[in-house]
């Protein structure tokens, strides 16, 4: 089955609004930035998008945040984004901040069919006891806080409950992919994608160099095309990093 589509436009036509993404990268690493640029030019808003942050100011996801096209984050760090914060503290963004390796399962679960999973991360704080602010109002009165999850004793260790991650889409970014969705990370830029692209119900996939099928070594392949529903060729995207430090 040939997965590919003729533009980053078409792949993302049907996300509506009100719809939740699974977004691949870690900082600005490995990030579907076409498929973002593509998003925002859609129009979709109210979007719920899971990522383990929600890029820079001026790029990443941060681009669907300054144009108030997100209604809630799921994420671990928001720290290098300005208009996160602000946004955040004023009310006009929900916000739950999740421990890196528990968000990793969580999706990873969510991908696998499992429903939930014990992990000790969070056990005797917030994470575990609720309370921790998920939204705030105009005047910074806190109006929505994390619930109280389950915890339970294995073998004289407490662990907590958590949810496996599901979304109506994800948008990941592969260095090589083929027709039928097969895709390879490079490197670090493997980071979240595989992870995100399990967790989606309709995954989009952008990849640097589309090949033919049976061009890619089995044993090099991170996603298996059964998880890609879409394929959009995005030879020569632009990529930036978070921070550039020289020596004299």
């Amino acid at each position: 089955m040939n997965k590919v589509v003729n533009s980053a436009d078409e792949a993302v036509r049907d996300i509506t609004n009100g719809a939740s993404l699974a977004v691949g990268g870690f900082g600005l690493c490995g990030i579907p930035s076409s498929l973002i640029g593509a998003l925002l030019a859609n129009g979709a808003t109210d979007l719920e998008t899971v990522s383990n942050n929600c890029g820079v100011d001026g790029w990443g996801l941060g681009v669907l945040l300054a144009a108030k096209r997100i209604r809630r984050a799921t994420g671990s760090y928001v720290g290098e984004n300005k208009e996160f914060e602000r946004q955040y503290l004023s009310g006009e963004l929900e916000v739950e901040l999740v421990p890196q390796g528990t968000l990793a399962e969580r999706l990873r679960a969510g991908g696998a069919g499992i429903p939930a999973f014990y992990t000790p991360a969070g056990v005797g704080t917030q994470v575990a006891e609720g309370g921790l602010p998920w939204r705030y109002d105009s005047v910074g009165s806190v109006v929505r806080v994390s619930p109280a999850k389950e915890v339970r004793e294995f073998r004289g260790r407490g662990y907590v409950l958590e949810l496996g991650i599901n979304t109506d889409y994800a948008l990941v970014h592969a260095r090589y992919g083929d027709r039928l969705g097969n895709l390879i990370y490079e490197e670090s830029a493997q980071n979240f994608n595989p992870l995100c692209a399990a967790a989606g119900r309709v995954t989009i996939a952008e990849v640097e160099e589309l090949v033919e099928p049976g061009d890619l070594n089995p044993m090099h392949v991170h996603t298996p095309g059964i998880f890609v529903q879409r394929v959009v060729h995005t030879p020569g995207v632009e990529k930036r990093i978070e921070k550039r430090t020289v020596s004299a």
